[in-house]
């Protein structure tokens, strides 16, 4: 897989931690919202999902970007919507729990931003 190279590891807080189960009321607020999506510049909200394209040199790299994204949902248990093209895959997380975006989905999304960067597989 064809890597990027970005600052995953500015955020060592969000990568050092892992998913818990949530319930109704624990989902980020506004405020938590902001302080979070500075440390995830490249991710955006949107439709309550944070949201993120990444780009690969072809198919076969950005299947293989999506295997390790599988195998990440699988040890958090938490699990994302992939939208997958030829060079290109949108991830998106929420947590339907909460009917939010929670801390979970930044633990994966920064996770997912180490994954492209080649520091987590």
């Amino acid at each position: 897989m064809q890597t990027k190279p970005i600052a995953a590891l500015r955020r060592p807080q969000l990568l050092a931690r892992c998913c818990t189960p949530l319930s109704a009321g624990q989902e980020c607020c506004p405020e938590q919202l902001d302080a979070q999506l500075v440390e995830l510049a490249d991710w955006t909200l949107q439709q309550a999902c944070l949201t993120r394209s990444f780009g690969f040199a072809d198919y076969h790299d950005t299947i293989a970007f999506v295997n390790a994204i599988a195998r990440l949902a699988h040890r958090e248990d938490h699990h994302p919507e992939l939208l997958v093209g030829y060079d290109r895959c949108t991830v998106r997380w929420a947590t339907h729990s909460v009917g939010g975006v929670s801390i979970n989905d930044f633990i994966c999304a920064a996770k997912t931003d180490a994954v492209y960067a080649g520091e987590l597989s």
